[in-house]
């Protein structure tokens, strides 16, 4: 038992530890040939936004403004996976250690807690399906 809540300790530390990574950790996402820029945190917050002025048409402002809205949005999207595939990165390791293919740190062969009572593939139980 006493193994146990030390590997679970450790993977708390290493969660924690992930998580402040990510956190300070920005990608940043272009469009339109670097028209548009999006920065976003490794947790996927949207930190700035630059359009650069060659972006708008200023003899077709209605075009303009929807090439712009275009253009944002794939920015967006495009620091957002960059965010999403440091994320995986990150935390995949971790993830593993409950129920994954590694098992538990320290504990080999203790994928997460199938088995357990009360527990139904990983999750807590309906009072119905106990």
């Amino acid at each position: 038992m006493q193994q146990l809540l030390a590997a679970a300790a450790e993977m708390q530390s290493q969660l924690l530890n992930a998580q402040q990574e990510l956190a300070d950790t920005t990608v940043e996402g272009t469009s339109g040939g670097g028209l548009v820029k999006a920065v976003v945190s490794g947790q996927g917050e949207l930190l700035d936004l630059t359009i650069s002025p060659e972006a708008i048409d200023p003899s077709d402002l209605s075009e303009s403004a929807q090439t712009i809205a275009d253009l944002v949005l794939a920015a967006i999207r495009d620091a957002s996976e960059g965010a999403s595939e440091l994320q995986q990165e990150a935390m995949g390791p971790l993830a593993q250690g409950f129920g994954g293919e590694g098992g538990m740190p320290g504990m080999p062969g203790m994928p997460g807690m199938p088995g357990m009572p009360g527990m139904v593939q990983g999750r807590v139980a309906d009072d119905d399906e106990e």
